[in-house]
């Protein structure tokens, strides 16, 4: 199986944020490690994106640390392949690790380290890593984003970091506002996929794809627009969906109005993920059985699926070949 779209930070282990808080002498705002577990998972029903978001709050805290941070992402490594996830790619923002003086390298840096270590107790498991860039229309959060970006390109070469995304709150700053920073990726020779159409219409999808997104974060809105979903079907533009999520978040009314089988049946690239294993109460096996189950794929359709994600995955995958999608084109040696 192939994951395209899951975030570090929204998949910690519960028992390991309580360890980490212990360690780092940090409060938390819970008596038990299960009482942890219930604040860093998203209610149903969740009432926005926003309160969605929130739940990462206490998992913020705990990963301004090199140690902390290498263990989480061999943990994330290690929950993945015991999933059956064969290829995938985690992302994260590596400037919201730096409240205690780390640098973003730093903090890749010690990422790296725990997914290396993930990919040698586990050769099954090939595994990317995505910097995320923030929504933001301060000077502060355009010089982070920057530096993201010249980091990604930096490392690049090395087999590891595969890409760059753009997440934070949709709604709240226009995707078109990124122009320039995306600009300055594809100078960069970087891969892109941007989070847009989940908390906003299908404008925030096409504008993601005005500024060179390769993929879409989740993409769902595409749905309203029969022009938009030829367009992402013709250019091979594959959606990382992620139902559960997109559930909990309002961007569907409800499980039954999702248009996951709406845009396959269109012809668009979509494909199955978890979004935050943690925050979301998740795994790609459940998600896949709730496609199957809620929207009635066949087998064969889960499997072309399965062929669009391995195609468009942005990472290399150790010891096969290259899919043939756009996401894969000009891909660099490990």
């Amino acid at each position: 199986m192939t994951e395209l779209h899951v975030h570090l930070d929204g998949s910690l282990r519960p028992e390991t944020v309580w360890e980490l808080a212990a360690e780092q002498g940090i409060s938390l705002p819970a008596k038990t490690a299960e009482e942890l577990k219930i604040m860093m998972q998203a209610p149903v029903p969740c009432g926005s994106l926003e309160e969605y978001l929130s739940r990462f709050a206490v998992s913020k805290v705990c990963l301004q640390r090199e140690e902390a941070l290498e263990r989480v992402a061999f943990e994330l490594a290690e929950d993945m392949a015991a999933d059956g996830v064969t290829c995938g790619e985690i992302r994260f923002a590596p400037q919201l690790s730096t409240d205690l003086g780390l640098s973003q390298e730093k903090v890749t840096e010690a990422v790296i380290r725990g997914v290396r270590r993930g990919m040698e107790v586990y050769p099954g498991i090939t595994l990317g890593l995505l910097l995320c860039c923030m929504r933001g229309d301060d000077k502060e959060t355009d010089r982070r984003n920057r530096e993201t970006l010249e980091l990604a390109a930096g490392l690049q070469d090395g087999g590891i970091v595969c890409g760059v995304d753009l997440a934070g709150a949709e709604a709240a700053y226009d995707t078109g506002l990124f122009r320039d920073l995306f600009r300055e990726a594809d100078r960069l020779g970087l891969k892109r996929t941007i989070h847009a159409g989940e908390a906003a219409g299908p404008d925030s999808v096409r504008k993601a794809l005005e500024l060179g997104a390769m993929r879409i974060g989740h993409g769902i809105s595409a749905a309203e627009d029969e022009q938009l979903m030829r367009e992402l079907a013709e250019r091979k533009i594959s959606l990382e969906v992620c139902v559960t999520s997109n559930v909990q978040t309002k961007g569907v009314p409800s499980l039954k109005d999702h248009p996951i089988r709406k845009l396959f049946d269109a012809g668009v690239r979509v494909t199955i993920n978890t979004d935050n294993r943690t925050v979301s109460d998740t795994t790609l096996t459940e998600e896949i059985r709730l496609v199957r189950e809620t929207f009635h794929f066949q087998d064969e359709e889960l499997k072309k699926m399965e062929e669009y994600a391995a195609q468009a995955a942005f990472v290399k995958k150790r010891g096969g070949q290259d899919g043939d999608g756009e996401g894969s084109r000009e891909r660099r040696e490990e």
